[in-house]
């Protein structure tokens, strides 16, 4: 009996160890499983953590693509890696990376219209696509992808803030399932790499943006510098080296201040003092430079101040060099009112002439006419010889009075052109000032409206006064040419020459005739050289494009 007891009590105890083993081991497997799970996790967040490393080491668009390329096929078991990146404006998809295809695949999927083919669909849509046989699938529209021998694909879209910038595509040579774990490590590689492909466009696009702005920068006509708040010029183009006469190199680290006069430095005080407390100024305003050769320029200025998130960083000046200008306006000027005494002066000359010669010759013949009407018998005897004396003035006097008319307006121009004028004013200026002129005309006469005509009629006249009062001068050459290409009047002499200088210095110089030329010659849209030495005389040389010209 006892025995019996025993022997049921150590079977009890056996089915309790087979038990507890069978336990042990259902969760010693349940373990591993656990175990080979956290495996797996590790291995997909491992992947997942070095392919984000990956992306994130290159902010070059296709450098960071064809990394996160290689790392996909090192971690998972992908045949091809195909990504493709949205071009919105045009619609279609840019492969910018393959791998494990043909570069003929490569090329003929390369450009996808959007909803063209499984990446089209995708990137239209915005959701993945899983492809378990493309060679039987009735959503295939490309032949391609089977003469490549693609058979499974699993296509997800790479998104940035919800928007599709492109599409991911993993696919197999033979017929697979992706597993879950899968699917979910390349959905999660799809995010990160929208995410980078966005930043990398952005970082790209600023870069680009970037160098187009340093190009305006750089090749801008304006002078245009920045210097902080001690005045240390930090960067400066070219058309600042050339407005100051300084090098670049020079310019970089150069105190603004070097440049100012003082009352230019008082100024630029007061408007960075204005700036800076938000005070509103006009601009552009004027202000004046000393240039490296001493010279000072005028310039009109326009400063701003350069902030970053509202904290001051710095000055920034764009200039544009008025000296010219200034100048310009204060030649025109002075111009004007050598010009106004010049008409008064030639006024006075005229109502001089006319009453010291012209009129006084016409009381003379009036006088003598009243003679001949109530004189004697010895008056009428002498009537011949005194109407000889009286046409002889009269001549005269219409001479004088064809002169006046000549130097105002003359009529050879206005009714048979400017060729016979430029003839009668060689004419008479040989017969007035002994000097032989000799006028030569070249190539196939063109015709000049009569407001040009005159300007060119005006300029020989000049010339010609000129050697007849200053050169004392016995020859002058006037030659008139016309060619294809432009008209050119020259006219010199072998008399005495002069110091021509500068054309803008004829007015300062008091020499309003050449300022007078050069004026009629820019009117013209032509050019105005003057060549003189003391020993060959002067020579004016007058240009005119065709362009210009009346045909």
């Amino acid at each position: 009996m006892r025995i019996n007891r025993w022997i049921e009590s150590r079977r009890r105890e056996s089915g309790l160890r087979e038990q507890a083993l069978l336990k042990l081991e259902a969760s010693r497997r349940e373990l591993q499983s656990y175990i080979q799970k956290i495996k797996e996790n590790e291995k997909r967040l491992s992947a997942l953590h070095s392919i984000c490393a990956v992306i994130n080491q290159s902010l070059v668009l296709e450098e960071m693509l064809h990394a996160a390329a290689d790392k996909i096929k090192e971690v998972t078991n992908i045949d091809a890696i195909l990504i493709f990146i949205l071009d919105e404006k045009a619609g279609r998809l840019e492969l910018k990376v393959h791998q494990g295809v043909s570069e003929e695949f490569a090329s003929m999927v390369n450009g996808l219209k959007i909803g063209e083919g499984f990446n089209g669909r995708v990137a239209q849509t915005g959701e993945p696509c899983l492809v378990k046989d493309s060679t039987s699938d009735p959503r295939l529209s490309l032949e391609v992808v089977k003469q490549e021998g693609i058979k499974s694909q699993l296509i997800l879209p790479l998104k940035s803030s919800d928007k599709v910038i492109g599409t991911l595509c993993a696919a197999t040579h033979d017929v697979r399932q992706f597993s879950p774990e899968e699917e979910e490590l390349l959905a999660l590689i799809s995010i990160q790499l929208g995410v980078a492909a966005e930043k990398a466009h952005f970082c790209q696009e600023a870069q680009r943006v970037g160098r187009r702005f340093q190009e305006v920068f750089e090749k801008a006509y304006d002078a245009i510098w920045i210097h902080d708040f001690q005045g240390r010029i930090t960067d400066a183009n070219q058309a600042t080296a050339r407005l100051t006469g300084y090098e670049l190199e020079e310019l970089i680290g150069r105190n603004v201040s070097q440049f100012l006069t003082p009352e230019g430095l008082e100024l630029a005080r007061q408007v960075q003092q204005k700036l800076l407390h938000g005070e509103k100024i006009k601009q552009p305003y004027e202000q004046r430079i000393v240039r490296k050769d001493g010279t000072q320029a005028i310039l009109m200025l326009t400063s701003s101040l350069l902030e970053n998130e509202g904290v001051p960083l710095a000055f920034q000046q764009i200039a544009r060099d008025i000296t010219d200008e200034r100048r310009l306006q204060e030649n025109l000027r002075l111009y004007a009112d050598q010009i106004s005494k010049a008409h008064e002066e030639e006024r006075e000359r005229i109502a001089r002439e006319l009453h010291d010669d012209t009129i006084q010759t016409m009381v003379a013949v009036s006088r003598r006419l009243d003679d001949l009407t109530f004189g004697d018998s010895t008056a009428l005897k002498e009537m011949p010889r005194s109407l000889a004396r009286l046409r002889r003035d009269i001549d005269e006097a219409l001479i004088r009075t064809r002169r006046f008319i000549q130097d105002l307006r003359p009529p050879t121009l206005e009714y048979l052109g400017l060729i016979p004028a430029l003839r009668e004013l060689a004419t008479q200026v040989q017969e007035q000032s002994g000097i032989e002129v000799n006028l030569r005309v070249e190539g196939l006469e063109r015709r000049f409206t009569s407001e040009e005509e005159l300007l060119i009629y005006r300029i020989a006249q000049e010339a010609l006064r000129n050697i007849w009062k200053h050169s004392e001068a016995t020859k002058a050459e006037f030659i008139m040419e016309f060619d294809e290409e432009k008209t050119v009047v020259a006219i010199g002499d072998n008399g005495r020459g002069f110091e021509v200088g500068e054309s803008s210095e004829f007015l300062e110089a008091g020499k309003l005739g050449l300022m007078g030329m050069q004026e009629r010659a820019h009117l013209l849209g032509g050019t105005l050289d003057i060549g003189s030495n003391q020993r060959n005389g002067t020579t004016v040389t007058l240009g005119i494009p065709n362009k210009s010209l009346a045909m």
